[in-house]
């Protein structure tokens, strides 16, 4: 067993710290000396570029640095109380005031030397209302004039001040432990960036911005490549390591489909199909994602990858994530294959029971080419005679265990069994099927899994990294763009009207809300009770239906069908539609709280309409901020999913972009994948080549990487145990 590190030592016993510290230190994730040399700052003020104190001037947002030379609480008429505090450099003195905080009297000393950041005001004379401050220690003891000041993370009972006493304090012990964890130290493809010691001394005393950001690439790129080796070594094992299938292609059906085709495929689906052809046909297993804007024509391009496994004596699966979208995918594909002679079939567990049984039939004897269903074809046991593709759609819907699952059930029920057995004996020879030998052929199916939500590419590296990737970048030329307009309340009368005109002229209509149930802490309406309202009064006349997430799935799958068949005017919902069947007929998409959901998934509201040859509307109204409304005319000016995927991504960073249904992203210290895109496709490429040059690491040179992937095992867990 290899000896302990150094770093292990627990935070308590590092100088400066103590058991009362460490409680403190362990709210910040800081609980070995290692998790203290990596607790960089969040940012840093570089002091040669402070503001003078009398070059503060009113109007301007400054940041300054100077020694109290007195301080109090200021009682109002009104009873606030406010923390008033005289900062002095060399050049002036300025008055500083923070309103209603006078705890900050306990806290801010005479004789400290004080960083305030904030707007100059004035109120009987200069004033800086700080939105920020940090103590920087006593002013006889500091010496701040040229240096670059790190400010770090702080919490409740440990303050700024402290913590970089605490590093300073142990810094110097600590940095030279280092080098023994260098993983890139005889590594010639990282022969660009800084040692990982001098990486850490620059994040915690730079000599510059620019030395402490160079710093922190060094870490980023680290915990990029080490991330992109789990996604590299996941991708070997499903495309390499596990057996594959070489598909024959005949161009049989796939030139006929070709033919058939009542409209022209984008550039992007043209290069999509052929990057997947291109999968299937070679000798390694296909893993890739098919990533699309909503209405990019995602459906035709996974049709054509089935046709060519048809054209080679396989079966294909098609995973929905609801049973009113599976029956979707079965009317339009089965729409498209009937002229050619290719029988598909649906398995959802609605199915009556003597469809069920012609169904599972028609799998288990391989008549059935393309089958199409829910979790159904996973966990209740689709005998598949012979499944060479899986398609999982709308990935996101779906863990990663749950898109595996259909894979491995492959093994079980694709290649092997009874059905295997019938198939050698008959002598079922298609499509490279000369190494088919029943139970003896463990080949696992291709997968292709799709997602309508676009995210930027640092993303897709970060949260698909095992999967290649296809994008589908264009939308068809027949499809219209849809008219966005935002709105306030004082115009909800109005948007109201123009829903009655389009229901008039033949048209139906979504109304969404934020919430199921009107709630005490959030004044938002909600779709229950406003159903009531608009169905009793507004829309008294027309024929309003609800949907929600709370309701029955029989319950919720009847709404949707009824909608669809025009039975139901107005539906009104929560976010639950943003992942819905196509509803040709529907061209209005009214978002109550606008300012409630983020640009992505407004995007995907959006795209419920327009979806017919008929112009298309999107109305948000939203009663918030300036700030939140100036966000909604992002979503106004463009349709690209992309670009509003991307400025999601920048205003609400990585967590809130996917919402809570994705518990499974990666934790990152210092990747920011808002801006370190480059970084992350170089750890790509990196990784790849460690992986292809070394799949075990059992390499010499490789220890390190090895070891320290030891150590970052519980990512692997976060990554490949989401849903």
């Amino acid at each position: 067993m290899p000896a302990r590190s150094p770093l292990e030592q627990p935070a308590q016993f590092l100088k400066g710290v103590g058991p009362k510290r460490a409680e403190a230190l362990a709210r910040l994730g800081i609980r070995t000396a290692r998790d203290l040399l990596y607790h960089i700052p969040h940012r840093y003020e570089d002091a040669s570029t402070v503001t003078r104190i009398i070059n503060a001037e009113v109007g301007h947002d400054v940041t300054v640095i100077g020694e109290v030379v007195s301080k109090g609480v200021l009682p109002t008429r009104s009873g606030l109380r406010i923390f008033q505090a005289v900062l002095r450099d060399v050049s002036g003195m300025i008055e500083c005031s923070w309103p209603g905080q006078p705890f900050l009297d306990r806290s801010i000393g005479k004789g400290d030397l004080v960083l305030a950041t904030g707007p100059v005001r004035f109120y009987h004379g200069r004033q800086l209302q700080p939105r920020e401050h940090v103590v920087l220690g006593k002013a006889a003891e500091s010496a701040v004039a040229g240096k670059v000041l790190p400010i770090y993370a702080a919490t409740e009972g440990l303050s700024q001040k402290m913590i970089r006493h605490i590093v300073d304090e142990n810094l110097d012990r600590l940095l030279p432990l280092l080098p023994a964890e260098d993983v890139f130290a005889a590594d010639a493809r990282a022969r660009t960036l800084p040692s990982l010691m001098k990486a850490v001394a620059a994040v915690h005393r730079p000599d510059s911005i620019r030395a402490a950001e160079a710093g922190r690439v060094r870490l980023a790129y680290e915990e990029a490549f080490f991330l992109q080796l789990l996604h590299a070594r996941a991708k070997r094992r499903a495309t390499v390591e596990t057996p594959g299938i070489a598909f024959g292609r005949t161009d049989t059906l796939i030139a006929a489909m070709y033919r058939r085709l009542p409209f022209e495929l984008t550039d992007a689906q043209t290069r999509a199909i052929a990057e997947i052809l291109a999968d299937m046909t070679a000798t390694r297993r296909m893993n890739r994602l098919l990533q699309g804007d909503v209405g990019s024509g995602k459906t035709v391009v996974a049709l054509f990858a089935m046709l060519l496994a048809a054209e080679a004596g396989w079966q294909s699966a098609l995973m929905a994530p609801t049973e009113i979208l599976a029956e979707q995918h079965a009317r339009t594909i089965g729409d498209w294959l009937d002229p050619l002679g290719v029988r598909s079939v649906l398995l959802t567990g609605r199915l009556p029971a003597p469809e069920r049984r012609a169904a599972e039939q028609a799998i288990a004897s391989g008549e059935a080419r393309i089958v199409i269903g829910t979790h159904a074809l996973i966990h209740e046991g689709a005998a598949f005679k012979r499944l060479g593709l899986a398609v999982v759609d709308e990935q996101h819907r779906f863990g990663v265990r749950q898109r595996l699952a259909l894979a491995e059930r492959a093994a079980v029920a694709g290649c092997g069994g009874v059905a295997g057995e019938q198939a050698a004996a008959a002598g079922d020879r298609a499509g490279g099927a000369d190494e088919w030998s029943g139970t003896a052929d463990r080949r696992m199916p291709d997968v292709l899994v799709m997602s309508a939500t676009p995210i930027p590419r640092s993303l897709a590296l970060t949260l698909y990294g095992d999967l290649d990737l296809s994008v589908l970048d264009e939308l068809p030329a027949e499809r219209r763009p849809i008219r966005t307009a935002l709105r306030n309340e004082k115009s909800r009368d109005a948007v109201y009207a123009f829903v009655r005109e389009q229901v008039a002229a033949g048209r139906q209509a979504y109304i969404v809300y934020p919430l199921v149930e009107e709630s005490e802490k959030l004044e938002l309406r909600a779709a229950s009770a406003e159903y009531d309202r608009l169905a009793g009064e507004v829309f008294a006349d027309l024929r309003v239906g609800l949907l929600h997430g709370q309701m029955p799935s029989d319950e919720k799958d009847e709404t949707m069908r009824r909608f669809a068949r025009g039975e139901i005017d107005v539906l009104v919902a929560t976010s639950i539609v943003e992942v819905g069947i196509d509803v040709a007929n529907a061209t209005v998409m009214v978002v109550e709280h606008a300012d409630r959901f983020g640009l992505s998934q407004l995007h995907q509201l959006r795209g419920r309409v327009g979806r017919g040859g008929e112009a298309s509307y999107c109305i948000l109204i939203a009663p918030g901020s300036p700030a939140a409304r100036e966000r909604l005319r992002i979503l106004a000016t463009t349709q690209d999913g992309f670009e509003i995927a991307r400025a999601d991504l920048r205003i609400r960073g990585m967590g809130d972009f996917f919402g809570a249904k994705q518990h499974g992203l990666p934790d990152f210290r210092f990747l920011d994948p808002q801006r370190d895109e480059s970084i992350m496709v170089s750890a790509r490429d990196h990784a790849l080549a460690v992986v292809e040059d070394d799949p075990e690491l059992s390499q010499p040179g490789h220890a390190p990487v090895r070891a320290a992937l030891e150590l970052r095992l519980a990512v692997k867990e976060r990554m490949y145990e989401v849903g």
